[in-house]
C-alpha cells in the first residue's frame, strides 16, 4: 500500500450552556510500510495519547496545548503565543468566524489580554521527541485543523432549524473533505455524532453520490467513497482511535483557551465570577447568574453568550 491519510475527528463542545462547539482533525501522512497503530503504542504508554476526557480536565490542559505547540512548530508556524497556535490551526476564515460579532462585543471572544502558555517545557520536550520518532517510522503528523462553531452561529443555524448535531457532522464533513483533497487515499475515522448511526442519507459536504459501499450499525458506520477514501463514524472512538484522541487533546486545548477568553472578559465587570467550563453545572450556572445584570447594561445579546436549548439528536 502506497502513502495516505490517516485522519482522526472529534469534537468538543457539542453540550455546554456557554461557549463554541470546536471539531478537530489531527492525524498524518502514512508513507509505505508505515504502522501507525503500531507506532502510537508507546505514545498511549507513555500518556501523551488518547481520550481528552482521561488526560486532562478544563483545569489543566497542558497536554493538547504541548501537542498543538509541537505540531505548529513543525510545520514551519508561529507558536510564540496561544493566539498564533490557534490561527495556525484554523480551518475555516477568521473573517467567516468573526461576522456574526457585534463590534462592540468583540472582545467577549477575541481579546488575548492575559493569555498564555501554561505547559511545562519538559511535556512539549516529551511530545516534540514523540513526533520526531514517529516521523522516522514513517508516520508524519498533520497539522491539525479546528472548526469553530461560536454560540452566535449554533444559535443562527438553530434558527434555520440546523441542530448543533447537524453543525457538528457538517464541520466533520469539511475537515474530512478538504482531507480527500489532498491527492492521497484517505482513511479518516470520526467520533459518532449523538446517538445517530445512519449518516449516508444526511451528507451535505461530502459527495454521497461517490459512496460504493456503506454499512450503518449501533458500534460503527463505516462509507467507502471510490477507491479513495473510507470514512468511519465509531462509537466512543476518542478512547479507542489514537488519531481521535489527539484530535481530542487539541481540540480540548482550543476550547478551554477560548472559554477563558470569555470568562475573562465578564470578570473585568464582575470580578468574582468564577473560571467555568461551560457545561451545564452549577459553578458555570452561577457565572451566568452573577454576569447577568452586568451583560444587559452592557448591551451584549444573549444569542452571543448563552446557547438556546438544547435539542435531542436525530
Amino acid at each position: 500500500m502506497g502513502a495516505y491519510l490517516r485522519v482522526g475527528v472529534d469534537e468538543n463542545g457539542l453540550g455546554p450552556r456557554l461557549g463554541p462547539l470546536v471539531v478537530t482533525a489531527a492525524g498524518a501522512r502514512v508513507n509505505e510500510g508505515g504502522d501507525p497503530e503500531a507506532a502510537l503504542v508507546q505514545a498511549r504508554a507513555l500518556g501523551l495519547l488518547g481520550d481528552s476526557k482521561g488526560l486532562v480536565s478544563f483545569r489543566d490542559d497542558a497536554l493538547g496545548e504541548a501537542w498543538a505547540r509541537v505540531l505548529v512548530g513543525r510545520h514551519g508556524g508561529d507558536a510564540r503565543t496561544p493566539n498564533d497556535v490557534l490561527k495556525a490551526l484554523h480551518h475555516d476564515e477568521v473573517t467567516w468566524l468573526r461576522a456574526l460579532c457585534p463590534e462592540a462585543h468583540a472582545p467577549q471572544c477575541w481579546n488575548l489580554e492575559g493569555e498564555s502558555f501554561h505547559a511545562p517545557d519538559t511535556l512539549v520536550a516529551q511530545v516534540a521527541a514523540l513526533a520526531e520518532s514517529l516521523e522516522s517510522q514513517g508516520i508524519v503528523l498533520m497539522l491539525p485543523k479546528v472548526a469553530l462553531r461560536c454560540t452566535a452561529r449554533l444559535n443562527e443555524a438553530l434558527l434555520a432549524g440546523v441542530s448543533r448535531f447537524d453543525a457538528d457532522l457538517r464541520a466533520m464533513e469539511s475537515l474530512v473533505a478538504s482531507c480527500m483533497h489532498q491527492g492521497l487515499k484517505v482513511h479518516a475515522v470520526c467520533g459518532k455524532v449523538g446517538s445517530r448511526d445512519r449518516y449516508l442519507d444526511v451528507f451535505k459536504v461530502l459527495p454521497a453520490r461517490e459512496v460504493v459501499f456503506f454499512d450503518e450499525a449501533r458500534n460503527e458506520s463505516i462509507y467507502r467513497f471510490g477507491d479513495h477514501t473510507v470514512v468511519r463514524f465509531i462509537k466512543d472512538a476518542d478512547a479507542s482511535d489514537s488519531f481521535v484522541g489527539l484530535a481530542s487533546l487539541v481540540g480540548k486545548w482550543t476550547r478551554d483557551l477560548l472559554m477563558d477568553r470569555i470568562v475573562r472578559h465578564h470578570q473585568r465587570a464582575v470580578p468574582d465570577a468564577p473560571r467555568v467550563s461551560g457545561y451545564h453545572d452549577p459553578r458555570t450556572a452561577n457565572f451566568v447568574e452573577l454576569t447577568r445584570v452586568a451583560r444587559k447594561h452592557s448591551g451584549l445579546p444573549d444569542t452571543c453568550f448563552e446557547r438556546a436549548k438544547r435539542e435531542s439528536a436525530s
